[in-house]
């Protein structure tokens, strides 16, 4: 039977650090900012930015809202970034997305500045995560790395399966494992004998956004498995990319879907507004 990796305690635990750590800032008069920007009324993005201030609250991180209706042009928001851009008391500017259909997200994400995109989603971010010289980390990967990390598990040396390429997830995750020495196959919707590829991993990382995708026959005896998926199913439940019933006995580590993966992603968002406000201030 494998270990559970407890997100949620991980979680906590390096939340209370920040915490820690913006009380030290704020007896200097240094306060981390973030701003978050919703457009439309996207239920799950609604709940994401509503976590997200209550994170901020609880390791004393001043934060704004912007819950914008769902015909802002997209000129109207880019005139809003500029302001967050020059605003010296944000940090950190996140716009949730999805965006509306008539809103460009490669426009909006290249608008943020290099020095406030604390989801690491500017092309800039993305060239210094390729090369190893990085500022900020995308959450979900950078969560991910902590979770191993916090857990003893060491990637050098390991045969790492990456499956799913997207920019947010799969890509970023790659080249994280590949900075901590892992050796890295990225699989997709084209990869050839998918479960012969999957069965080679040491450490197993699911992010196709398919429900119970990852089978027990897909699994090496003894893996360690990362489920990154949210997907719910139609009685409403939530389920992750791996099939947790029958995967569970076959790994080492695994993640369970809620409380594994997820609870990682805003830590490593105040993790990184943290960063930002140091940053700006010549703090290393």
């Amino acid at each position: 039977m494998a270990k559970i990796i407890n997100g949620k305690e991980i979680s906590e635990k390096i939340r209370l650090r920040i915490a820690e750590e913006v009380k030290e800032l704020a007896a200097k008069d240094i306060v981390p900012g973030l701003a978050v920007i919703l457009v439309g009324e996207d239920p799950a993005s609604q709940v994401y930015v509503r976590n997200k201030k209550r994170a901020c609250e609880q390791a004393g991180i001043y934060s704004e809202s912007y819950e914008l209706p769902g015909d802002t042009s997209q000129e109207e928001l880019l005139k809003l970034i500029d302001k967050l851009n020059n605003d010296p008391k944000i940090n950190g500017i996140l716009a949730q997305l999805p965006l509306p259909g008539h809103i460009d997200e490669e426009t909006v994400i290249n608008h943020i500045s290099p020095e406030k995109d604390v989801d690491a989603f500017h092309p800039i971010n993305v060239g210094k995560i390729m090369i190893g010289n990085y500022d900020f980390l995308p959450c979900t990967p950078a969560g991910v790395m902590a979770l191993l990390e916090e857990s003893g598990i060491d990637c050098a040396g390991k045969e790492c399966v990456v499956v799913g390429r997207s920019n947010i997830v799969g890509k970023p995750q790659a080249m994280l494992l590949l900075h901590s020495h892992g050796t890295v196959t990225i699989c997709h919707s084209r990869t050839k004998n998918l479960a012969e590829v999957t069965r080679r991993a040491d450490i197993l990382i699911a992010a196709v956004g398919k429900p119970d995708f990852i089978t027990a026959d897909m699994v090496k005896p003894g893996a360690v498995v990362i489920d990154v998926g949210i997907n719910r199913k139609e009685d409403g439940k939530l389920t992750g990319d791996v099939n947790f019933a029958s995967v569970e006995p076959v790994a080492s580590y695994i993640t369970p879907v809620p409380g594994g993966v997820g609870p990682m992603t805003i830590t490593m968002l105040l993790q990184n507004t943290l960063k930002s406000a140091k940053k700006a201030k010549g703090i290393s």
